[in-house]
């Protein structure tokens, strides 16, 4: 299903108090602090491809681009990403070691 301006209308009709603190707190976020807003939208694209999540991924990519990214450090970012989820299963196979050696 493609995203519309009408679908995204619909949806905050249903929930107008919910939507309007989501948006404040999208802004929020993304603000300049600490980090500049580059920064953000690039942590924003790599846990977009970590998240799996399609609609972030064609939201924070060029928001990053628009905010000075290049296409390299999108990429870079997107294969820290990469690494933070395979090194997260692998990780986690210390929970399978513990359970193998239960059964010795």
């Amino acid at each position: 299903m493609n995203t519309t301006k009408e679908l995204v209308k619909k949806k905050a009709d249903l929930a107008p108090k919910q939507i309007e603190a989501w948006r404040n707190f999208n802004r929020t976020v993304f603000k300049e602090g600490v980090l500049d807003e580059k920064t953000k939208q690039l942590i924003a694209v790599a846990v977009a491809h970590v998240t799996q999540c399609q609609y972030c991924i064609k939201f924070h990519t060029p928001m990053a681009m628009h905010k000075g990214a290049s296409k390299e450090e999108i990429m870079e970012a997107i294969w820290v990403a990469s690494e933070m989820r395979a090194g997260a299963a692998y990780a986690h196979a210390t929970i399978a070691m513990e359970e193998m050696e239960k059964m010795k």
